[in-house]
């Protein structure tokens, strides 16, 4: 129930405009056929832009136990492409967030979020959205 709250003031707080940005992104990523991969990562965050209390982002080799492309140097390489030319954006954008939610003590915790949110602006690739258990869990079993 807390979470349910959390994500409808969440959607106030600026969650809509940056799940949005996130979804305009994936759209001009995906219109240029080269930038699919891209495209794939902005909707998956995007979607988490928008519901992020409850959810987490994981590498996936943390949940999976092994790499893929876009963990391995591909997926380097593709976050430093996509850095360059989207992720700046999108970390303004939530940071501009950030700054706002965090004026009012109610909006301290979507700040929080924000700046989460933030950071993984400057490298999607190779990222993937769980529930915080599951990840919890990938995190103890990766760490024995």
């Amino acid at each position: 129930m807390i979470t349910l709250i959390g994500n409808i003031i969440w959607l106030l707080f600026g969650g809509v405009f940056m799940g949005l940005a996130w979804w305009l992104m994936g759209v001009l990523a995906f219109m240029t056929i080269i930038g699919i991969p891209w495209a794939k990562a902005c909707f998956v965050i995007g979607n988490f832009s928008f519901l992020p209390f409850g959810k987490e982002p994981i590498d996936r080799r943390y949940l999976t136990g092994q790499a893929d492309v876009g963990t391995g140097d591909w997926g380097l390489v593709g976050n430093v492409i996509w850095c360059l030319l989207a992720g700046i954006w999108l970390a303004l954008g939530h940071l501009i967030s950030a700054v706002a939610c965090a004026m009012t003590i109610i909006g301290i915790p979507f700040a929080i979020q924000h700046l989460k949110l933030a950071i993984i602006s400057f490298a999607p690739i190779g990222q993937t959205i769980v529930s915080k258990e599951v990840a919890q869990s990938a995190r103890t079993n990766n760490s024995n």
